[in-house]
């Protein structure tokens, strides 16, 4: 099978469903940011060794491929016309979400307190973690202007939100780890 199609050569491409749009269309960059912020958790999870970690992170790289597919299906294709579901995904519901919150809750638990606002940085881990959280606030301002024109699950609205608060603990949960300073904005 080839990769190369020269259907896009034109500037357009296909949604999961055959319409056909502008590479520019809010759409695509809505999903093509959630794909850019798959592969910054995958750098994430290139750098840490602990086996439950990767396993979470790769549990979220499969839930970020569902939400590309959920925001590649417009509204009106996600139904074949036999009437079943387009997509034979398990989609993302209200449990992945509340994954995402129970594993901030557990490395909130072990973190001290935090009082001022910290400066990215500190070791390579903790910094992908706070690249990787900027794409997901990039994604998650995307899909809401997305969703302000066409129809978008709200899970995957919360799910990227709940996102950028997860990655923004595990940086703090690394830092910990990797016994570096945080370091606070001191706003001079």
């Amino acid at each position: 099978m080839k990769i190369y199609t020269k259907t896009g050569d034109q500037g357009e491409t296909s949604l999961f469903g055959g319409t056909r749009v502008r590479k520019s269309s809010i759409r695509i960059d809505a999903y093509g940011t959630v794909d850019e912020l798959n592969s910054h958790i995958g750098l994430i999870r290139d750098q840490v060794t602990d086996s439950e970690l990767r396993n979470e992170l790769i549990a979220i790289q499969n839930k970020l491929f569902t939400m590309g597919a959920m925001l590649a299906t417009p509204e009106d294709k996600q139904k074949l016309k036999n009437g079943q579901d387009r997509l034979k995904i398990d989609l993302i519901h209200q449990e992945e979400i509340k994954f995402l919150e129970d594993r901030m809750d557990a490395m909130n638990a072990v973190l001290k307190p935090m009082t001022h606002f910290i400066l990215p940085g500190g070791h390579t881990a903790v910094s992908f973690c706070h690249i990787a959280r900027c794409v997901c606030r990039r994604a998650e301002r995307i899909t809401v202007e997305l969703a302000d024109q066409e129809a978008v699950k709200q899970e995957v609205l919360i799910y990227l939100n709940r996102l950028s608060d997860y990655l923004f603990v595990l940086a703090r949960k690394l830092t910990m780890d990797n016994k570096v300073e945080e370091i606070p904005w001191k706003g001079e």
